[in-house]
């Protein structure tokens, strides 16, 4: 296939862009082909979306081959190393020939697939555009969820939020079409769910713009969260990075039954791991228990991998992946699949050797699992349920609650929606009505046909429910509450969500979000208490009668099959035509094309201010806000003036300002622009595990817009770390963490050593010369991680910089060649 021929060229980047150029006219066998016209199902070329296994296996060969045949691999390393550009390179480089791989390699990955959400697409497609390609190199498709607002249901929410996106969803579409990339319309679903439904396939590799790409591990895919510009380096060709992750053994044993759900395996190893305890690591499943899991409910605990930081989470295949993969018309992938999970183990790439070795291993006892509640603003305070009401009482915690909301794309399976159905069923049985508001995100277009066919989504509406569009809505902040609540008024919601930092799903940030599964969310909005317990507590009904839920029921797939839904909500053909123009206003409020960022200077920084030093969590909402302020994510300049607005200020216990150095506060965005406006670049100081969140790449472009060099932080979380070094700012942690305390706002800092390490490609250390408003200075230590490629992007001015360079050397040397033949 032509998406093949163009992986297999050679590894320089500026190669695989003349190959890319070169190639753009020969037909392809990777996008969609009209078969029979019966459904939209059938003009899907199924063989465009089998991952590429023989070529995978002849590349597993190699690398056992390079390790020697003593050496026993995890299933994340067999999908990992067995898309590596350069086997040999990457495994034996610096890692003692081999014998330490994990936490030292430097990966170089060749992904097979690139899915991109409205929102980070945007910035994605505009640094693409940038170098210069006529089409992509691999598929990829747009899904068009996050800009969805969720207020009083699909029919009405969703034109206005079309209306209201339009001149973006234009963008999107015009320049999918030009560039060869599948567009799923507003309503077609959330980017997860419709992955999983389409795209995932066991052995698959996969980048996603979006930090819970994860989701896709469920069906036994390496389906890993970036920012835009790591996606670029796969739709260009160039070999994408990755530090070697270490190896995280999840060992699942027993069963779920009654009221325990996939949910809970995650939100019990939230608590145990905490938002950090995942970093570096691959959370990878085995054990007993995974043939009793479905395929949907393995995706829904990979998905929240994210928020323990992990750089990804995976099943290996297993004998719940068949059912699953013909019942969304992928049975060729199901028996593709099937065959190689039964080779030897030589050849089988799709479950970890007999014996393989974990850096960690948990066990997780699924038949003692109690369901539990994660909350509220962090996701990883996990209690269980039978806890909570005390939790509740020592906390002081509201009582009452005034929302449920069920769905997303972490909670919106068949399997999900019919359990919650049940409970439903069972009280208005009961003349029961919701106390909470109640409401349902189907996760797709699919899904959202099925249940409607199948009668649920009427029995959630009898109910009182209601159904909001096949998007992300209150998940990701785009929720209108209409019940009244005030911005700064304490109370509490539950939701099935994967993550609740402090204002996050309604902008305010008293709003307490208490995760748990749809199951429980459900029997809990009837209630409408925060302690009430399902399993032994009991609900008055109108007649006076005690009512007890019985545990709920469902079924993993729906026994019609899955209804096609609406027709225009199926995706573009990955067809691309050189003839569209992308549509972008000049004049545009919410988009704008970007100019380069200026190279590293040929001296050490010096004068450097700290812009602000952060106390406490500082998460990718709090450095760039989503909700109000998704409008603006394809135009840098206005929605650079949400940077750090959310984050607390350790000098004044402030939130969002900043102190000039006359003594004057001012919000932190415009002290940044004043000061880069003055020629005087800054840096931010912070505590740990800063950027955690969502791969929400403007974290990073904003801060370099306004004039930010550095961030010094006790850690960082992966996916924003690598979004630092990509639009060349350097990412630096303390050696001794209380020299936090030693640092203030308006300090002037300068490096020392880091020009060195920029030139060396990652060899030795950066020190930092700190003077004090009084005159003294002060050193400290620091670390990196900076890789030889990622020294060139700093170098550069961003990794956008590099790649539009070697695409116009590509370019360049293309019209050479072809002025010769001619």
């Amino acid at each position: 296939m032509r998406a093949q021929a163009l992986r297999a060229g050679r590894s320089v980047p500026s190669r695989a862009c003349q190959e890319t150029l070169l190639r753009a006219s020969l037909p392809s066998r990777r996008y969609l082909a009209t078969a029979q016209p019966s459904s939209p199902h059938s003009k899907v070329d199924i063989a465009s979306r089998i991952p590429p296994y023989q070529k995978l296996i002849k590349r597993l060969h190699e690398v056992r081959r390079v390790l020697g045949p003593g050496r026993h691999l995890t299933l994340a390393e067999k999908i990992l190393y067995s898309h590596l550009d350069n086997p040999e390179e990457s495994l034996l480089t610096n890692t003692q020939n081999g014998a330490n791989i994990r936490g030292t390699a430097n990966l170089k990955l060749k992904p097979d697939r690139v899915a991109m959400q409205d929102a980070s697409a945007q910035m994605a497609l505009l640094q693409f555009m940038s170098c210069g390609l006529p089409t992509t190199a691999v598929p990829a498709s747009i899904h068009c969820d996050h800009m969805i607002v969720g207020e009083k249901g699909a029919d009405m929410d969703l034109p206005s939020s079309i209306a209201g996106n339009k001149e973006v969803f234009d963008f999107l579409e015009s320049a999918a079409k030009k560039y060869g990339i599948e567009f799923w319309p507003p309503g077609a679903g959330i980017i997860h769910q419709t992955v999983l439904e389409n795209y995932s396939a066991p052995g698959l590799m996969m980048l996603g713009t979006d930090s819970h790409t994860p989701n896709a591990g469920g069906l036994g895919a390496i389906a890993i969260g970036v920012g835009g510009a790591d996606a670029v380096d796969a739709l260009v060709d160039a070999p994408w990075e990755l530090k070697a992750p270490k190896i995280l053994g999840v060992k699942l044993e027993g069963e779920l039954s009654g009221w325990a759900s996939p949910k809970d395996v995650i939100l019990s190893l939230a608590g145990k791991l905490t938002v950090r305890g995942g970093t570096g690591f691959v959370i990878e499943y085995f054990g007993p228990g995974v043939d009793t899991l479905s395929c949907t409910g393995m995706a829904t605990i990979c998905n929240m991998g994210a928020e323990v930081g992990a750089t990804t989470s995976l099943f290996p295949f297993s004998s719940q992946h068949i059912p699953y993969l013909e019942a969304t018309h992928r049975g060729p992938i199901a028996k593709a699949a099937a065959a190689i999970a039964s080779a030897p183990t030589a050849q089988n790439l799709l479950s970890a050797d007999p014996e393989a070795k974990y850096d960690e291993v948990i066990t997780i006892n699924l038949s003692t699992l109690e369901p539990h509640i994660n909350g509220p603003f962090t996701p990883d305070l996990s209690t269980p349920l039978s806890k909570f009401s005390s939790v509740v009482e020592e906390n002081n915690w509201p009582k009452t609650f005034g929302a449920g909301l069920i769905g997303s794309c972490t909670n919106s399976s068949y399997q999900d929606m019919t359990r919650a159905e049940d409970l439903v069923k069972q009280a208005s049985a009961a003349g029961l009505t919701p106390k909470a508001s109640f409401f349902i995100t189907p996760g797709s277009e699919q899904i959202r046909a099925t249940l409607d066919r199948d009668n649920t989504l009427s029995t959630f509406s009898s109910a009182g429910g209601t159904v909001l569009a096949n998007a992300c809505g209150p998940c990701i902040g785009q929720w209108k509450r209409t019940d009244g609540v005030t911005k700064g008024e304490p109370n509490a919601i539950f939701t099935s969500y994967n993550r609740n930092f402090r204002g996050r799903n309604d902008g305010n940030p008293a709003t307490m979000n208490f995760l748990a599964s749809p199951e429980l969310v459900t029997a809990l909005a009837y209630a409408g208490s925060t302690t009430f317990n399902p399993l032994t507590d009991t609900i008055p009904t109108p007649s006076g009668t005690p009512f007890r839920f019985s545990p709920p029921k469902g079924s993993d797939l729906p026994s019609a099959g899955f209804a096609s839904g609406k027709p225009e909500l199926q995706p573009t053909p990955g067809v691309p035509d050189s003839s569209i123009e992308v549509q972008i206003d000049p004049s545009s409020t919410r988009l704008a094309r970007l100019d380069p960022f200026p190279p590293f200077p040929p001296t050490e920084l010096t004068n450097l201010r700290v812009l602000v030093k952060v106390k406490g969590q500082c998460t990718t909402d709090t450095i760039s806000a989503a909700g109000p302020w998704l409008k603006y994510k394809g135009h840098l300049p206005n929605i650079a003036e949400n940077t750090l607005i959310s984050a607390t200020n350790a000098a004044t216990g402030g939130v969002g300002t900043a102190t000039d150095l006359d003594g004057t506060s001012l919000g932190i965005p415009a002290l940044a622009k004043r000061w880069r406006d003055h020629g005087r670049e800054w840096l931010v100081v912070a505590e740990h595990n800063y950027g955690e969140g969502s791969a929400r790449e403007h974290a990073a472009l904003q801060p370099r817009f306004l004039g930010g060099r550095v961030v010094l932080a006790k850690s960082f979380a992966r996916i924003h770390e690598t979004n630092l070094k990509k639009q060349g700012v350097v990412p630096l942690t303390f050696v001794r963490e209380d020299d936090y305390d030693l640092l203030d706002a308006c300090d002037e800092v300068s490096t020392v050593g880091l020009l060195e390490v920029l030139r060396s490609g990652g060899k030795g250390e950066v020190a930092l010369v700190v003077r004090k408003r009084d005159g003294s200075e002060v050193g400290i230590k620091t670390r990196h991680t900076l890789s030889a490629d990622q020294c060139g992007f700093v170098l550069a001015g961003s990794a956008l910089n590099l790649l539009a360079r070697r695409g116009k050397e590509a370019r360049e040397e293309v019209t050479r060649e072809s002025e010769l033949t001619d």
